[in-house]
């Protein structure tokens, strides 16, 4: 099989001082940026930025510190803050001759999205979101023996080392291990796909650690502040996701509608990979989103 989009060009585009992200773009019209998740690369959305291609122009970057963007050291946890990684995206955006864009992001890049809405609210138009609460809401939703679903994240919370160390000695392991047990349908992801998963994240275990360090971290002190502040999300917003508020025992919607008042909020019987395993329930939702 072909792991390339089909009728997407690849294209390389400065964002910031030494940084680069790698990008595939297609088809024409109103511009939709896609945020791939973790451990995962742009490829996740082939099926879905397929589909958008006959309405739409799509962009879908490998994120900074993934696939085949740039992954520069973390020198200050500055680097790899979702704000940062937000701007990133605006500036890839511009750079291609959008000034505004609808964005939908999937995992940590659902992260990125999230922080790009609140930072850039001119320029972001509309926000789907697949799968996630803001970061600071999911600390707070993460307690007790219900929290080990989550363990990497406290993994990659620990100071520049140890972490690096264990993941690098067993890459496949541990990023095959988040690919098998998050999928509804593995089916959905055929094996040249999940083995490029698995290259692309033992080739940048420095910075995905980098990138989920941030979280415990500055992107922490970001959405404090603007949960303070009262800022929220002023573009329609769509969340799909699964019921991790049944799973885990918290108020999924209620979260999400403190930030987002223009909300349209899903629950979906696919897995965590549902870009791949549900593609036309996913374009579908992005397209109700573009509609509002």
């Amino acid at each position: 099989m072909t792991l390339a989009f089909s009728d997407f060009e690849s294209v390389r585009v400065p964002v910031a001082p030494g940084v680069e992200l790698s990008a595939a773009v297609g088809g024409s019209g109103t511009p939709v940026v896609l945020l791939h998740g973790f451990p995962q690369t742009r490829l996740m959305w082939r099926r879905v930025a397929e589909r958008l291609a006959g309405e739409h122009t799509v962009i879908c970057p490998d994120l900074r510190g993934y696939g085949a963007s740039d992954k520069p050291a973390a020198v200050d946890e500055e680097v790899y803050a979702k704000r940062t990684m937000a701007a990133d995206v605006v500036a890839l955006a511009g750079a291609l001759g959008h000034e505004q864009f609808a964005l939908v992001g999937h995992d940590r890049g659902a992260l990125v999205a999230f922080r790009a809405g609140l930072d850039h609210p001119e320029t972001v138009t509309h926000l789907g979101i697949l799968d996630i609460v803001p970061t600071l809401d999911m600390w707070n939703v993460l307690r007790g023996v219900s929290a080990s679903v989550g363990y990497h994240l406290y993994l990659m919370a620990q100071p520049p080392g140890l972490p690096e160390t264990m993941i690098a000695n067993s890459a496949d392991a541990f990023f095959g291990s988040f690919l098998d047990a998050w999928a509804g349908d593995p089916a959905a992801m055929p094996p040249a796909v999940r083995a490029e998963y698995l290259r692309a994240s033992a080739a940048a275990v420095p910075s995905i650690v980098a990138d989920y360090r941030a979280s415990a971290g500055i992107d922490v002190v970001h959405d404090q502040a603007d949960l303070d502040a009262g800022t929220q999300l002023a573009m329609p917003v769509t969340v799909v996701q699964q019921d991790w508020g049944a799973q885990l025992g918290y108020d999924a919607a209620g979260v999400w509608r403190a930030w987002a008042p223009d909300l349209d909020h899903r629950l979906t019987r696919a897995g965590h990979f549902m870009a791949e395993e549900a593609p036309d329930e996913v374009a579908a939702a992005i397209r109700e989103l573009l509609a509002r």
